[in-house]
């Protein structure tokens, strides 16, 4: 496994990290079983959140005894300072540790959420107290929209970006991706997989390697899953004409359906939380029902406002019918959820 320089953060990661959320589904002793596998492969970068339910936890107790051999990274959901505060000292106890490597505003998508995070009693400071007590090494953020994130970017206050960037997504390279390389920020590629949407793995990361600055963190809940991912690695093979074409396939049956949580369809004026909804398909995949009901009930209890209107289909860039979009994302939250005896 190669080691790369996350920017300018002074991090020295794996070429593959290990993302948190996945690790929730399942009980703490097979999460740390699949945990330790990764490292047993190489893997030094582990990523989380405050919100992953027991996600840091199960990476807290299945790294104790090799922490000082990984890079750990965790996030802030809170974007004042009180509630950072408050979620940072939780992060400490449940990872295990008195440093935290990589610390990260969580989902910063939109003006306001920026602008709360970085003015007066903002997360930022917080996070930046932490840091230089020596308790969190480096900043950096994960957001959804290329905008924000490159206004974040130029702030020239995080040493690193989460994003969303697999062969679907990927607008990133040229929208988000050469701003980042300018001002020396590491770059992390959440949802490497899509979400859990793209079954190709082989594809998926073939694509990713060309991209070698590019910390791919899929989220693995499965000891087979990371063996597949690595052995990907371990037989470099470079994509070839009919692999493009797959893709551009792939792309074309997904890509009229596909939401990439811009959020630029955002306020809704009916109240419709959107953006949560049309994750659900994509959560569905990696969330047991109880998760699920918490994240997203009242996110879809929110579509019965929907009036139809079409503005967040004149807003969206990607031009999708979010309407119907919002619908089927609906009944397959209630779907699921009746399937595996939740009403």
């Amino acid at each position: 496994m190669k080691t790369i320089d996350l920017g300018r953060s002074g991090l020295k990661v794996s070429e593959v990290g290990c993302g948190g959320i996945p690790i929730m589904r399942v009980g703490m002793e097979e999460a740390k079983a699949v945990i330790r596998r990764c490292f047993q492969l190489g893997i030094r970068f582990f990523d989380t959140a405050h919100v992953y339910s027991d996600s840091e936890e199960k990476m807290g107790s299945a790294l104790e005894s090799v922490r000082d051999e990984v890079v750990l990274a965790t996030k802030v959901w809170a974007k004042d300072a009180a509630g950072a505060a408050k979620e940072l000292a939780v992060s400490f106890d449940r990872l295990k540790t008195k440093r935290i490597d990589l610390i990260q505003c969580h989902n910063v998508s939109n003006q306001p959420d920026l602008d709360r995070v970085m003015g007066p009693g903002g997360a930022y400071e917080v996070l930046a107290q932490a840091k230089a007590a020596g308790k969190v090494s480096a900043i950096g953020l994960s957001s959804h929209n290329p905008d924000i994130a490159v206004k974040a970017i130029r702030t020239g206050q995080f040493a690193t970006l989460q994003f969303p960037f697999n062969f679907i997504e990927d607008d990133p390279r040229e929208k988000v991706f050469p701003v980042a390389r300018e001002w020396g920020v590491g770059l992390i590629a959440m949802k490497p997989l899509g979400g859990g949407l793209l079954d190709r793995v082989d594809l998926c990361f073939r694509f990713l390697q060309q991209y070698p600055d590019v910390v791919p963190i899929p989220g693995i809940q499965a000891v087979e899953e990371i063996n597949e991912i690595i052995g990907h690695y371990r037989e470099r093979r470079p994509l070839g004409q009919g692999d493009r074409e797959q893709m551009q396939r792939i792309r074309s049956e997904l890509g009229g359906r596909f939401c990439h949580r811009c959020e630029y369809c955002m306020p809704c004026e009916q109240g419709v939380q959107i953006p949560k909804v049309l994750l659900i398909k994509s959560q569905v995949r990696r969330f047991s029902p109880k998760q699920l009901a918490f994240i997203a009930k009242e996110a879809v209890a929110s579509v019965e406002q929907c009036a139809d209107c079409g503005e967040c289909v004149e807003k969206c860039p990607y031009h999708l019918p979010v309407p119907d979009m919002l619908k089927e994302n609906a009944e397959t939250f209630k779907k699921f959820m009746a399937d595996h005896g939740f009403n």
